[in-house]
């Protein structure tokens, strides 16, 4: 009878637990960005086309710029209080961990070592990248297998490096690679000839190609190296901050999922098509309270950065120089891997 009334105790007390309503959390990192007034993101040393590239007129932008304007604008409701931190690929483990930047948005894979080793944090993946290589057509390669011996150019400081010898040792052959670590000299060394191959994440290779003019002189080979999930990277151990990403990320999704664009995102959130969006949009509360940001956040996001199709569009699809198609990199209902979590 005893064990019966601990247990009906016990119960009572988890339920009790289980329906207190949740507060603000309030992460360190939050904390810490509301007070400077700006977030820190990263950028890039140099340009990495689609991603992260400055204008002719000192303007960043990118896909992963944008990305950085979304939890801004998350934080803030305003996109324009971020700083970005142009970086490179070494850089952005101590630069993240020194507070020098508070979140890295950088073409960077979830990996094991960076997350046991160095101390990282993963958002969900916002874009399913392949690693690939690029050869000069007049070599006459059908796929990597016919290379044995080749130059190879591969950026320094990225998990490219052991992707490639990985896989070469895989199917048998040796190759001589040579290693830099600036994208653009890495691609002047790889068309000037100095690599017989380039390998690097499948976008960059077509983005290259496509912004050098030489489509017909470089060939795209078969195979793939590796599949790595590119997410957005914070410190362990506060998990509202990646809260905060991952629920951004879900915005931009989800909006997209519901056909919620920055242009009709006030009219759909004066008349909502279901109680998610109401709460999505602000137009019911929930939407912020748990997360340290107010009711209205996702509402800014979609209205001034737009929804992830919006995004994609501009930085690296139809709209952009590169009319990259979405591949794997769409919606789970229109052939990808992407999906929002859920909003209840």
């Amino acid at each position: 009878m005893k064990v019966m009334q601990w247990g009906a105790a016990a119960l009572a007390v988890g339920l009790v637990h289980f329906a207190a309503p949740a507060e603000a959390a309030g992460g360190k990192t939050l904390e810490t960005v509301k007070a400077r007034g700006v977030l820190n993101c990263t950028g890039h040393d140099g340009s990495y086309l689609g991603f992260a590239e400055v204008d002719d007129k000192g303007n960043w932008k990118g896909m992963d710029i944008d990305l950085c304007r979304a939890v801004a604008t998350a934080v803030f409701g305003d996109p324009a209080k971020l700083k970005i931190v142009p970086i490179s690929w070494a850089q952005r483990w101590p630069s993240l961990q020194s507070g020098d930047v508070d979140i890295v948005v950088k073409a960077s894979g979830g990996t094991l070592s960076r997350d046991t080793e160095l101390g990282l944090q993963f958002s969900m993946s916002y874009y399913l990248g392949t690693t690939k290589v690029m050869a000069h057509k007049e070599l006459n390669l059908k796929s990597l297998k016919d290379a044995q011996g080749g130059t190879i150019c591969i950026p320094a400081g990225t998990t490219i490096e052991q992707q490639v010898a990985a896989y070469s040792q895989k199917i048998g052959i040796k190759l001589e690679p040579v290693v830099i670590e600036k994208t653009e000299e890495l691609e002047q060394a790889y068309f000037s000839g100095r690599c017989d191959m380039y390998a690097q994440w499948g976008p960059v290779l077509a983005i290259a190609r496509v912004a050098k003019g030489k489509v017909d002189e470089h060939v795209i080979l078969p195979d793939v190296i590796a599949v790595e999930p590119e997410v957005m990277i914070v410190r362990q151990g506060d998990d509202n901050w990646v809260d905060v990403a991952n629920w951004t990320l879900t915005a931009l999704l989800f909006a997209e999922q519901e056909g919620i664009t920055s242009k009709n995102v006030d009219e759909i959130k004066a008349k909502p098509t279901s109680p998610a969006v109401a709460k999505f949009l602000g137009a019911a509360p929930g939407m912020g309270k748990g997360l340290g940001l107010p009711d209205d956040w996702a509402y800014n996001v979609i209205k001034k950065v737009g929804n992830y199709a919006e995004i994609f569009d501009r930085d690296l699809g139809k709209d952009s120089p590169y009319k990259m198609d979405r591949d794997l990199t769409n919606l789970w209902n229109n052939g990808g891997v992407l999906f929002p979590l859920v909003i209840d």
